[in-house]
């Protein structure tokens, strides 16, 4: 019988690009969305079905969006730590017991003390949705009291799909600079670790490897690339990808984000021998590109 892992957040740009992963591994997943069959991680009971006969839980359902948490600040709350305590009542129930790969993510860190981040810096978020992921990674690590067996992976602004938010910078970027429209900067000086979807499956699939055998479990891992590029630097990049037509709109950075970010890759490959593949230049070009054929 070969083996099948629930995806929640199945429908969302990492969700489509894990299932199709596994996959190609030869792992089977099991759908679990809002987009698919109105499947709400708020709902205990359906996921407690959900979860039965699957030896593993990628969990990525959640208000995803920093400002989506600054706006309805108690969804997020209850979808990203009730949801996520839903999660793992299931993994516990499951006759399986799967295990559970938490999604977590650079905010849970705040204004970092000093950059690149490490894992083990202090967790001070500064935002409804950076609370709800730490309050959630707390879940998680209290969960292997129980007996399941937990993974919490932190991502960093994960790009590379035209099926993507659109008001996301990577991909509104991208897009904009394909059709030559003026790209808007909210905080010129703002940086980033911006990861490509491709790297951030790979770091998936060699975690949910590991999963697979009697290997401790591992502390938080971050799935990112350690190279800052500023905001600046983005919307130039794109630019150029798109034939160099477009011009810039300076703006104010938003009071609730953080300003500067980049984290230190070296315990994922310590841990699970991934490094970071796809480069920022590479990968805008080819969403300039992609966009620039769907657009035409």
């Amino acid at each position: 019988m070969s083996k099948v892992v629930l995806v929640t957040g199945s429908e969302g740009l990492i969700g489509t690009a894990i299932r199709r992963r596994l996959h190609s591994e030869g792992i089977r997943t099991r759908r679990f969305d809002l987009q698919h069959q109105g499947c709400d991680v708020l709902q205990r009971d359906r996921l407690v079905q959900a979860a039965k006969q699957c030896v593993g839980i990628v969990h990525l359902a959640a208000v995803s969006r920093v400002v989506w948490g600054e706006r309805d600040p108690e969804r997020c709350w209850q979808t990203n730590v009730e949801g996520t305590r839903n999660v793992l009542f299931a993994a516990q129930q499951s006759p399986l017991r799967p295990w559970v790969i938490f999604a977590s993510s650079r905010e849970v860190y705040g204004a970092a003390d000093r950059l690149p981040a490490q894992e083990d810096m202090p967790i001070r978020p500064c935002n409804v949705y950076g609370r709800s992921k730490a309050a959630a990674e707390q879940l998680c690590t209290a969960a292997r009291f129980d007996g399941v067996r937990t993974a919490i992976l932190r991502l960093s602004n994960v790009y590379g799909r035209t099926q993507d938010h659109p008001d996301r910078v990577v991909p509104c970027f991208a897009r904009q600079a394909a059709v030559g429209e003026v790209l808007r900067i909210e905080g010129s000086d703002n940086v980033f670790d911006f990861t490509h979807i491709d790297d951030t499956t790979a770091g998936m699939v060699a975690l949910i490897q590991q999963l697979f055998t009697d290997a401790p479990l591992p502390p938080p891992i971050h799935l990112l690339t350690g190279w800052p590029t500023s905001l600046r630097q983005l919307a130039e990049l794109a630019c150029r990808c798109g034939g160099g037509r477009s011009t810039f709109q300076e703006a104010p950075s938003r009071a609730f984000d953080v300003a500067r970010f980049y984290g230190d890759p070296r315990r994922a490959y310590e841990i699970l021998q991934w490094r970071p593949r796809i480069r920022i230049e590479a990968g805008v070009a080819q969403l300039v590109r992609d966009f620039s054929v769907l657009l035409t």
